[in-house]
């Protein structure tokens, strides 16, 4: 007997969610944002002015996530302050802020938009995802009440957070996340009171939410990856490139390989605060990324990931990464050192004076290794080794470990560790390694013109960086970037209530 088309209809949806429940890849999207910024003003806008403001760039994105969900992509992340820019004092920041509820409250705002208090922003977002059954990933504020029996409450009533929401593909809120580490500058928000470590499950994989900043420190970043173990990080930022190892694609992408997850990384677009650099970034390196400083156009990025990629087959090992290092004597040449600046960290550099050779440099207890081979040594350019262990920043300090094969701005030794995106020489082959004093390393390669070198190099389980083959193009750096959190003195200006 033939099962009635009631029944039938059932069985095929009860197959089809299992076979989505049993998927081991998807397709992820990030979608690059130039944003439509307000009039800069101390004064504030009046709350239709400011939706206004924010409805406009809500077009653009929403063209941007239908072209994503017809592509097939499953998730959808766009960018930190991409909904209404960064032009704000605390007081001309409140229009464009909404009361965002706990996801425990069970909420679709495009189906139920009046439940809570006015959140047109909310509403707008949660029917893009249910409209194109896609996960959506924005960055809005949020302000919550308080008053004098809480010590912490500001003077004006009421907090505001830089904050992430996730509405899955029915329009639910499925997650909140308070911005914890906040840039310098960022002085229209709070900090939280907590650090919140933010997870929700999906067919494909556990995945965990942070913004921007957040990614250089311990909480919530390694949080996340290595207590929690999630398989993807969701990373809305608006990321100031900065040379030679804080680019964007260049340091997002090693974070994913060195703490083995996917990361989801979708940048403001602003060229002249040197704001590009977006992609899909993966333990095993960036499976799509997009870097334009001459451009003001946003750019969609897609790729399919692995849903848990600690199980796959291509997962790599783990890496001891001053095993190697360690092991071996320190190559000659250490007399011939010099001091150089990489924007305020004084770094110790050896040049290589030679096509071809091995060198040590030292600075506190890290000792960085380098063999090295050129292809192509150009007169024009100096190369040098260089190590740095100590804090970083002017106000918020955080301990860095680096060992870095860094070409120099000019062949004056004195332009060594200043920004230089332009290179013409080639390497036959490269190892670096560095007797680290952390667990938490990432590996970075950054061609000529801000290029990465996907699947031209590997991390050896001893901890050695090692070119496969000879670059493809010319070398800006190769660089070891270790973080101590251990290290990290407390933080400046948060505070507890």
């Amino acid at each position: 007997m033939l099962p009635s088309q009631p029944l039938l209809h059932t069985v095929v949806l009860a197959l089809g969610v299992l076979q989505t429940l049993a998927s081991d890849t998807f397709i992820a999207a990030v979608y690059e944002h130039t944003v439509i910024l307000p009039d800069a003003t101390d004064e504030p806008v009046s709350p239709d002015n400011a939706l206004a403001l924010m409805n406009k760039n809500m077009d653009v994105l929403e063209g941007a996530i239908k072209e994503a969900a017809q592509q097939g992509a499953h998730i959808i992340v766009t960018p930190e302050d991409g909904i209404y820019g960064w032009r704000f004092t605390r007081e001309s920041i409140y229009p464009y802020l909404e009361d965002i509820p706990d996801p425990s409250v069970n909420w679709i705002p495009c189906t139920d938009p009046t439940r809570f208090a006015p959140a047109p922003v909310q509403e707008r977002l949660s029917c893009m995802a249910k409209n194109n059954s896609i996960y959506v990933v924005a960055n809005i504020g949020d302000k919550k009440p308080c008053n004098s029996s809480d010590p912490g409450c500001p003077s004006d009533g009421h907090y505001q957070y830089n904050t992430d929401v996730v509405f899955d593909p029915e329009g639910k809120l499925v997650a909140r996340y308070h911005k914890y580490n906040l840039f310098r500058g960022e002085t229209q928000f709070n900090y939280p009171k907590e650090p919140e470590a933010i997870t929700f499950e999906t067919p494909f994989g556990k995945f965990g939410i942070f913004t921007c900043f957040d990614i250089l420190f311990h909480e919530p970043a390694v949080v996340l990856v290595s207590e929690l173990q999630v398989d993807t990080v969701l990373f809305p930022t608006a990321w100031m490139n900065v040379l030679p190892f804080l680019t964007a694609v260049e340091f997002h992408s090693a974070w994913a390989m060195g703490m083995g997850v996917n990361l989801l990384s979708a940048n403001t677009h602003n060229i002249n605060m040197s704001m590009t650099g977006s992609g899909l970034f993966t333990p095993e390196g960036p499976a799509a990324y997009h870097y334009d400083s001459g451009t003001e156009e946003g750019r969609l990025l897609m790729a399919k990931l692995s849903a848990r990629p600690r199980l796959s087959p291509t997962y790599p090992p783990a890496v001891n990464w001053s095993s190697y290092a360690t092991s071996i004597k320190k190559f000659p040449g250490e007399n011939e050192t010099f001091s150089g600046a990489v924007r305020r960290d004084i770094f110790t550099f050896n040049e290589l004076r030679h096509k071809a050779g091995n060198y040590t440099v030292c600075q506190g207890d890290l000792c960085c290794h380098l063999i090295y081979r050129m292809s192509n040594k150009s007169k024009d350019e100096v190369y040098v080794l260089g190590a740095f262990d100590g804090l970083h920043g002017s106000l918020i300090k955080y301990h860095w470990q680096i060992c870095t094969l860094l070409k120099c701005k000019s062949t004056d030794l004195n332009t060594c560790g200043q920004p230089v995106e332009i290179a013409q020489t080639k390497f036959e082959m490269f190892s670096l390694s560095g007797t680290f004093g952390t667990s938490y390393v990432f590996p970075e390669v950054l061609y000529s013109e801000v290029q990465l070198a996907p699947g031209e190099f590997e991390v050896l389980r001893d901890g050695r960086l090692k070119s496969k083959h000879a670059t493809s193009k010319p070398l800006v750096t190769a660089t070891l970037f270790g973080r101590l959190y251990e290290k990290d003195p407390p933080h400046p200006l948060r505070t507890s209530p």
